[in-house]
């Protein structure tokens, strides 16, 4: 049990693929429409894209990951 509390799967993702990437991402892509295109009406419903996006991958996922070595650790 106490493995899987000490499991961190961001060790087993590339760089690209990091919770700081992932973050600084986002930010470059709402920041860049925002000050490319000047609207709203395209910034605010990229920015929710984004959001779900950084809801999924960083903290979805990992719990997903967690739970599931969690049951394995259990069936055997």
């Amino acid at each position: 049990m106490t493995a899987s509390k000490s499991f961190n799967p961001w060790n087993y993702k590339p760089w690209w693929c990091q919770p700081w990437s992932i973050l600084l991402t986002g930010v470059v892509v709402m920041t860049g429409s925002w000050l490319v295109f000047k609207s709203l009406w395209l910034t605010i419903p990229l920015s929710l894209l984004i959001f779900v996006w950084w809801s999924y991958f960083l903290i979805l996922w990992p719990q997903l990951i967690r739970e599931s070595l969690k049951s394995d650790e259990t069936e055997l």
